[in-house]
């Protein structure tokens, strides 16, 4: 459990930063981060790490497909976690 937990913080981590330095590059014009990357960062766990990001650097938060593409990821994370819970229960 503690490793998941290292690993969720690692890669919440790692997204918050590579979605506030693809702001960074935006601002200036500068060679981007692929939206492929970036959403692969949130469906290997970086969702809230994301989501934080998003919205402090105001970042992708008009881009219809990426937000529809990001919060299904997010919601199936959620679907999984919560069937993933009541199979360990059982």
């Amino acid at each position: 459990m503690e490793v998941l937990f290292i690993y969720l913080i690692v890669i919440n981590s790692l997204c918050f930063l590579t979605f506030g330095y693809d702001k960074w590059q935006a601002k200036k014009n500068k060679r981007r981060i692929s939206e492929f990357s970036l959403l692969l960062l949130a469906g290997i766990g970086g969702t809230i790490g994301g989501i934080v990001s998003m919205y402090l650097f105001k970042h992708k938060t008009n881009k219809f497909s990426f937000i529809l593409s990001f919060y299904a990821i997010a919601i199936l994370q959620v679907v999984l976690l919560y069937f993933g819970i009541q199979m360990f229960k059982s």
